[in-house]
């Protein structure tokens, strides 16, 4: 490798594999802050349904690119990518390794990638009118107009099909002629972890999530930002909102919110296993497979 390049080390993987408490104490190890690629962590108000590091992990490491903005404030990748790379470049200029943790594929491979998209701020009355027409037939819409982002974008992805409807609308282009790739000045150590019994460990953390409060953490959101918030047509929250209207009992909000999340965990190791070349970490010991494969690229 070019040691003439400051080192960023990353660590992908699905949700619920365990990132942030690996991310914790390789952190500790090698004294360094970790930068939190998390596409609705960014948001404030937004922690347990988000499984958001707490007060008191965060204390024992210091967790950049979190609560950026309040929910009713989207950032856009384009923005994140700004952001995360102003802050990542503030560490490489103080000497610490960047420490780049998350599981939202597009906002990570936006940094280390440097992927380019278009300059469109968000439309809020015209995005207001997609979420009516519902996301089946915003994406049958997105495959007519944009048919190469309709092969890359996950039927079910709202947010992204919405992004690139809008960018459509606006510049009357695709989404998928104007992006383009700009690499950072950087070295990339990508290291990933998929732990072995994943779809145990999302029951788990999906029923902490409600025992924790998500419900209320949900009636809160509703109460600043309106039930039409877009964030809380995510995962765990339209569950949530569901217990909220009764619609759901929340055993049954578990049972789908934790269906819903094991799907979205089989769409990420897909694209890390495609779009990213991690060092797959041994899920006996994660931590010490971590630290020799990190300190190897040290020498």
């Amino acid at each position: 490798m070019n040691s003439s390049k400051p080192l960023v080390i990353v660590l992908i993987g699905p949700t619920a594999s365990g990132k942030t408490d690996l991310a914790i104490e390789i952190a500790k190890h090698f004294n360094m802050r970790i930068h939190n690629v998390d596409s609705r962590q960014i948001y404030r108000g937004m922690d347990i349904g988000t499984a958001k590091p707490t007060m008191i992990q965060q204390k024992v490491i210091k967790h950049y690119l979190i609560n950026l903005a309040n929910p009713d404030q989207a950032i856009n990748v384009k923005e994140f990518q700004k952001i995360a790379t102003n802050s990542i470049n503030n560490q490489i200029s103080l000497g610490v390794h960047p420490f780049l943790v998350g599981g939202s594929g597009l906002y990570m491979n936006s940094i280390i990638n440097g992927f380019i998209t278009p300059e469109v701020p968000p439309q809020k009355f015209f995005r207001n009118k997609l979420s009516k027409l519902g996301q089946r037939k915003c994406w049958e819409i997105l495959q007519i107009c944009d048919p190469v982002s309709a092969q890359k974008i996950n039927a079910e992805d709202k947010i992204r099909t919405i992004r690139a409807l809008e960018v459509f609308y606006t510049t009357g282009k695709p989404i998928s002629i104007q992006q383009s790739i700009n690499p950072p000045p950087w070295k990339v150590l990508e290291i990933g972890l998929d732990s072995d019994d994943l779809n145990e460990r999302i029951f788990k953390r999906t029923e902490k999530m409600f025992k924790n409060g998500i419900v209320e953490e949900t009636k809160n959101l509703i109460n600043k930002y309106g039930i039409d918030l877009p964030l809380l047509k995510t995962i765990g929250y339209q569950e949530a909102i569901n217990v909220i209207k009764n619609n759901h009992k929340i055993n049954d909000a578990i049972e789908i919110t934790s269906k819903k999340t094991i799907n979205f965990a089989k769409r990420q190791r897909t694209w890390f296993r495609n779009k990213n070349n991690p060092y797959w970490l041994d899920n006996k010991n994660p931590l010490k497979d971590a630290i020799i494969k990190i300190e190897s690229t040290f020498c």
